[in-house]
């Protein structure tokens, strides 16, 4: 076995303020409030920059700078119009792709080749696509219906209210705030408190972009912050992707109100390998399922269940693939395992992994040194595990793998749908008939067939039951912007 040398990229492409404000109508704007809060490195603890924890008074002042915005140009604006400001902003994206991708490395933990090499291509893509579609509402079949029985084009809802998760902070930012745009409504976003800054440096980029002041408002805040945007009484669309339990609190609130909602909550999606798979191929869908991204992905793999006359074959080729993964710096491009994106969660996944033991579960990791500072956890995966377990119905969004196993395809489905989510699934055979059957069998809004996480802006993405539900991405993803 030969080592291989760091890779580091270097750090000094990106430039971090020490303290950030709010960006509010097109400017940077003190906070009316004086909490404020620090963003670290998950994978050495470094104070990267403090930030505002926007007040109620601040939510106010973001949602009326996106009122007027809305009311006084963007409304207003021809769809070609508006394609120009997302065309540019996704060119802006790709110029600077290096330093984002960099940036979202060092504050969220993941490795660079990830963020550089799915990620950033991602986020420009999204604005491209939604871009072309700025002008071509009227042919996307979603005109209203009048109350004389006719049909009138498909017009904006207003001001949108959006809340992101850390574990893909910019690509989130752009699966919401691109179909917003180019529906013509404007938005304001709070990012998460733990991975503030690439949705501040999207700031930055709308004024590169010459974005209209308030078409885009960017306030900080932990839950706080989160609640008094989406219960403000003028906005008019609440999108929110991050835990299930939230999720329930946002519809509560905004229950009766008339505001429209889309939800993109947990999952705990079941891959599933049969007999006749192509092993090596199921192996690397295995763990990109679930070991990408440290496991930081609504829709991981996160419950493998393979057929079990080949549970052993299986097992040992994952187990061998699993020992060449390289846990370690983020900026490496080397690295596969990046760092655990906080404390907290760390914790969590800890305790879920203790907790699979307790239950009875057989754990394995391959050997693998963890570096002295930072939050790091070790690909894992547990055998023996009964549906009954805490790992196999709770997701522990880490990279934790737990392995069940079934006879037949009757009972795959049967394992495979007892989850109160549905995001996602994966289903690896060569028989294309199993593959038709199982997708649709299983109760998951994305079923993939011999890949897994595998991504378009063209694509829908959403989930069934506690998973959520409204689609992102697609045709799909402008309905949930425009008044239908």
């Amino acid at each position: 076995m030969f080592e291989y040398a760091p890779a580091p990229e270097s750090r000094d492409i990106v430039d971090i303020r020490p303290s950030y404000g709010l960006f509010i109508n097109g400017e940077w704007v003190d906070s009316l409030g004086d909490e404020r809060d620090k963003t670290v490195n998950p994978a050495t603890e470094e104070v990267l920059s403090e930030f505002a924890l926007a007040s109620d008074a601040d939510v106010d002042r973001a949602v009326s700078a996106a009122r007027k915005a809305y009311e006084s140009v963007w409304g207003r604006l021809p769809g070609r119009e508006r394609a120009k400001y997302l065309f540019r902003i996704a060119r802006i994206i790709q110029e600077r792709a290096r330093e984002l991708a960099v940036l979202e490395s060092l504050d969220n933990g993941k490795p660079i080749r990830e963020s550089r090499d799915v990620d950033l291509p991602l986020v420009a893509a999204h604005f491209f696509y939604y871009a072309g579609w700025a002008d071509k509402l009227s042919y996307a079949g979603l005109a209203r219906r009048t109350p004389d029985g006719g049909f009138a084009e498909p017009r904006p809802l207003g001001v949108a209210a959006q809340v992101i998760p850390w574990n893909f902070p910019l690509l989130m930012l752009a699966w919401k705030i691109a179909p917003a745009l180019a529906c013509g409504n404007t938005v304001v976003l709070k990012p998460a408190e733990t991975t503030p800054l690439t949705a501040l440096a999207f700031a930055e980029i709308c004024r590169q972009a010459d974005l209209p002041p308030g078409v885009v408002n960017i306030v900080t805040g932990a839950g706080a912050t989160g609640q008094a945007l989406v219960s403000h009484p003028d906005v008019n669309k609440v999108a929110f992707t991050g835990s299930t339990e939230v999720g329930r609190q946002i519809a509560r609130s905004v229950a009766g109100t008339g505001k429209k909602l889309t939800l993109e909550l947990g999952g705990k999606a079941a891959n599933i390998v049969f007999d006749d798979a192509a092993l090596d191929q199921a192996v690397e869908g295995i763990v990109n399922g679930i070991f990408f991204n440290q496991g930081h992905v609504c829709c991981a793999g996160s419950r493998l269940l393979v057929q079990e006359s080949i549970e052993e074959e299986l097992l040992a080729a994952l187990k061998r693939r699993l020992a060449t993964l390289r846990l370690g710096d983020p900026l490496d491009k080397n690295t596969d395992i990046g760092a655990i994106n906080s404390a907290a969660q760390l914790d969590r996944i800890r305790t879920l992994s203790e907790a699979g033991e307790q239950e009875g579960a057989e754990r394995w990791s391959p050997p693998c040194p963890i570096p002295d500072k930072g939050f790091w956890f070790p690909p894992t995966l547990f055998t023996g595990v009964a549906q009954s377990h805490r790992i196999a119905r709770e997701e522990i969004f880490g990279p934790v793998l737990s392995v069940l196993t079934f006879r037949t395809p009757a009972e795959a489905v049967e394992k495979a749908n007892n989850t109160p989510y549905g995001l996602s699934a994966g289903v690896w055979t060569e028989k294309g008939s199993r593959i038709l059957w199982m997708a649709d069998k299983l109760r998951a809004g994305v079923v993939w067939a011999n890949t897994f996480n595998r991504f378009d802006p063209a694509s829908p993405f959403g989930g069934y039951k506690e998973s959520g539900y409204g689609r992102e991405g697609g045709r799909h993803g402008l309905e949930a912007y425009l008044d239908v």
